[in-house]
């Protein structure tokens, strides 16, 4: 079983009274976790959203009927909790009514869950977002040089945990994955009205990373307004299935200001969406690139956020086309970062970057030191 990082702060934050929200894409491990902390206890209620009696059970339900529902149960687990109707005032009648219990609640959709938890149980919670197994994760899980020499074949298949956990099964796995469970919670949603081509969007953006990418552009790639592909990205973001990166300025006039670049949570996935689980060696140089950037990028985000880490992320563009590809601020101060798959010689931050940010810090990374990076 691979040892989840999230696992000792969930325990942290229950042992503090706190109700403990995980937010995550379906099948990334949510309900694992929480089985392996609570396996041996007996005094756990599990209920799960996706469940017809359960939706039907917190229909009008009171303080009363509910203490009757948990009974002597120390713990109570609700799974994909973004299904129950007005979620958030259920639950706040747990944390007011029946204090002794720890309150768990697991949800495949921020967009949805956030409503009607945040209000509800403000100052009352933890908020943690649980991804695919990191890099992190799988080094603590066999060693550093067995990670290291599985690099592409993780750029390929990803880290959804039946992925990694299944070796020689991982097509199956990922068309599964991205046919039947990918948009299952997306669909459902008031703001997804023409499915079709949402498909077309991910597949669109799945081919574009690494690369800025264009409302305008893709709307007429795939059908869409402009304003009708931002939406469609903002619950493809909230539903963890892909992520945007801004571009950083601090209003020097050769700088990019209002762009952005999307990645995916998980490169399984993306080449999932796209058709592609063909070998790393057959990819093209330029292939190969994006890969590299987004796998990077993607760890990267866990790292700092399984750490805890308060850091705004970037990247720099300018007009005339000089870029880096990551830029992170923390405590005031600017860290930068190229990612190189193939580094033939010598590279440095452009000179507009460090006459413009003197004090930044810059650093190129390749298959050589990228561990230093994610650990």
């Amino acid at each position: 079983m691979i040892k989840r990082l999230l696992e000792e702060p969930i325990r942290k934050a229950l042992n503090q009274g706190k109700a403990v929200v995980i937010l995550g894409a379906r099948q990334v491990g949510k309900s694992t976790l929480l089985d392996t902390m609570f396996r041996e206890r007996e005094d756990v209620l599990w209920l799960n959203g996706d469940e017809y009696d359960v939706r039907s059970l917190f229909t009008e339900i009171s303080s009363t009927r509910l203490k009757a529902v948990i009974g002597k149960n120390k713990i109570v687990v609700v799974d994909e909790a973004q299904k129950i109707p007005d979620i958030g005032n259920k639950l706040k009648l747990i944390t007011d009514q029946i204090k002794d219990v720890g309150l768990v609640v697991t949800g495949s959709s921020s967009f949805e869950l956030a409503k009607g938890v945040n209000e509800s149980l403000t100052g009352r919670k933890r908020e943690y977002r649980l991804y695919p197994v990191s890099f992190q994760e799988m080094v603590r899980h066999t060693d550093l040089l067995s990670e290291r020499r599985m690099l592409k074949h993780r750029m390929v298949f990803g880290y959804y945990p039946e992925v990694v956990t299944h070796p020689g099964e991982e097509k199956a796995i990922l068309k599964e994955l991205a046919d039947s469970y990918l948009y299952k919670d997306i669909l459902f949603l008031e703001q997804v009205g023409k499915p079709d081509k949402l498909v077309r969007l991910v597949q669109a953006l799945a081919l574009q990373v690494g690369s800025q990418v264009s409302y305008n552009e893709l709307g007429q790639l795939v059908g869409l307004d402009a304003k009708t592909v931002e939406k469609y990205i903002d619950v493809l973001e909230k539903s963890f299935i892909l992520f945007r990166l801004p571009s950083f300025s601090r209003n020097h006039r050769n700088e990019l200001k209002s762009s952005r670049k999307v990645y995916f949570r998980d490169l399984g996935i993306r080449n999932a969406v796209i058709g592609n689980l063909a070998p790393f060696e057959a990819r093209s140089p330029e292939e190969i690139g994006h890969l590299w950037e987004n796998f990077l990028m993607t760890e990267r985000m866990k790292y700092q956020e399984y750490a805890g880490s308060l850091v705004r992320s970037w990247f720099w563009r300018t007009l005339q086309q000089k870029e880096i590809d990551l830029v992170e601020e923390q405590d005031g101060r600017l860290e930068t970062f190229e990612f190189k798959w193939h580094a033939v010689k010598p590279v440095k931050a452009p000179a507009s970057f460090t006459n413009a940010y003197p004090d930044a810090g810059f650093r190129v990374i390749t298959p050589d030191n990228f561990s230093e990076f994610l650990l």
